[in-house]
């Protein structure tokens, strides 16, 4: 008897997930054994578990799903990552790739469409969902595509972009060394560095800025 694969799913809306769960346990093949419902406590389950496949949504709290492909890929390049996600802008599509996700898959998808995508993946074939269009997904595949004239927003780093988004949920920057293990005085440079580049002057403004690049949902 084969092994079964091993699923983990991150996905910080409880109903989404237990759809996700639902269809996993359709296939025999499959084994679930874990969930995450944040960027951090995804990484902590992926160095626990080691799972050879993971749904992971992209929009999440603490650690962003792009920040969360990377730091997989960079350790476990052979894990294969399905990014889950409400976005179809050609932006969210390529950095998802760019982090090194293997396939992309729009969450008003139908049920046999998300079957189709998790298997595409664990094929090992790139997925994107039709609801894409054409243009992004021939960029990708034929390596031709070309970014947008460089702009400030793309002059934040990776680490930059987690602390902007912690900073933006509400941490303390105390909170945030600890969450990220790193130094206060390492928290406090990364903050003024983004607020230098983004030319943002308060809390207030950095967090109106991450709302406006969708590291964080609004709240109502």
């Amino acid at each position: 008897m084969k092994p079964k694969i091993k699923i983990l799913i991150v996905e910080d809306n409880q109903l989404f997930r237990e759809g996700l769960k639902s269809l996993l346990a359709s296939n025999t093949d499959y084994e679930l054994i874990a969930e995450a419902n944040d960027g951090l406590e995804a990484l902590r389950q992926v160095r626990k578990k080691q799972p050879d496949f993971i749904l992971l949504d992209l929009s999440m709290p603490r650690l962003s799903g792009i920040s969360v492909i990377k730091e997989i890929k960079s350790i476990y390049p052979d894990i294969k990552i399905l990014a889950l996600t409400i976005h179809e802008s050609d932006e969210f599509v390529l950095q998802a790739f760019d982090a090194g996700a293997n396939g992309y898959c729009v969450k008003d998808s139908s049920r046999h469409e998300l079957q189709t995508a998790i298997r595409t993946v664990l094929e090992g074939k790139t997925y994107i969902s039709p609801q894409v269009t054409d243009q992004v997904m021939e960029g990708y595949l034929e390596s031709s595509r070309k970014l947008k004239k460089k702009t400030d927003w793309d002059t934040i780093t990776r680490r930059e972009r987690e602390i902007l988004k912690l900073v933006a949920e509400g941490y303390k920057n105390r909170q945030i060394a600890e969450l990220l293990h790193i130094s206060l005085k390492t928290v406090e440079k990364h903050r003024a560095n983004i607020m230098k580049k983004l030319d943002l002057h308060s809390a207030s403004e950095l967090t109106a800025y991450a709302i406006e690049k969708n590291l964080v949902t609004q709240k109502t």
